[in-house]
């Protein structure tokens, strides 16, 4: 029979209670599913100018809640603009077809100007010396309230830019070159 006056035996006893409640097992199980559950609403594949293949980015709802979900690829290291565009449509090389950001309530551009931000406006993708990123980032407002501007008749494109966002600069943030685009196709 171990002691628990033992420091080391006692927290070892309680490791084994903790592990063996089924109150927390459950709990547990049910928050990893609803992380990973959320119904995806759109997909875009994101492409470079030159046609080559740049990844994907979900749309997702967890409640009312909107998220972005993905990964990128081939893309220059460093920080990059990141933002939702008006129109879906990408046309290369340029993809201006795709126009401004997604700014339904004719705001300012960026978080840290006083009149912003656009809906399209999203925190910069740092991209790792491979080229890759990973994207998970939330879209301001409620579903009830961005849905509708997102998902409108003309869609919506995800824009990557060539240069970081200095979330100040109207329109755009200063983010240079627009480098890699894809639609949000309804699933």
């Amino acid at each position: 029979m171990s002691d628990l006056r033992n420091p080391l035996a006692s927290a070892l006893a309680l490791a084994l209670v903790a592990c063996g409640n089924p109150a927390s097992d459950t709990d547990a199980r049910a928050e990893s599913q609803e992380l990973t559950t959320a119904p995806s609403l759109a997909v875009a594949s994101l492409t470079l100018a030159n046609g080559a293949p740049a990844g994907e980015v979900h749309l997702l709802q967890t409640g009312e809640t909107l998220s972005l979900k993905g990964s990128i690829s081939n893309i220059p290291p460093g920080p990059h603009g990141f933002h939702l565009h008006m129109v879906g449509d990408c046309t290369a090389p340029d993809f201006k077809s795709a126009e401004g950001h997604l700014n339904p309530y004719n705001a300012t551009h960026g978080k840290v100007s006083e009149g912003g931000k656009h809906l399209g406006d999203l925190d910069n993708l740092l991209v790792d010396e491979t080229g890759l990123a990973r994207i998970d980032v939330t879209i301001a407002g409620t579903a009830m309230e961005s849905l509708p501007h997102i998902m409108d008749a003309d869609g919506t494109s995800v824009m990557i830019h060539a240069d970081a966002d200095d979330y100040k600069s109207d329109p755009a943030g200063a983010a240079g070159p627009r480098i890699a685009c894809g639609v949000l196709n309804p699933v």
